[in-house]
């Protein structure tokens, strides 16, 4: 996926993400109350989504949409799909 390679908008998604989980580690090394673990794992998913969809979007966008390519592309995107949603 090339054409996220400069995106920034996909790179701060993903750092902020990877915060998200930090701080989900921090809390349970703290010994801190169970709800506000589960509580941050809910917005780690949430953001995760998030992240899945704008990717999915690009995807199509660049490759599903274009002619050339667009069979396989559309077959890698299924199958991704299919995985996620196990």
């Amino acid at each position: 996926m090339a054409h996220i390679l400069n995106d920034k908008k996909v790179l701060a998604r993903v750092r902020r993400i990877r915060g998200q989980i930090e701080g989900i580690e921090r809390a349970i090394e703290e010994g801190n109350d169970c709800y506000a673990v589960l509580q941050q794992t809910a917005a780690v998913r949430g953001a995760l989504n998030g992240l899945m969809a704008e990717l999915i979007d690009g995807h199509v966008r660049h490759h599903v949409s274009s002619p050339a390519g667009r069979e396989r592309a559309t077959d890698e995107l299924m199958q991704i799909v299919r995985s996620y949603l196990r």
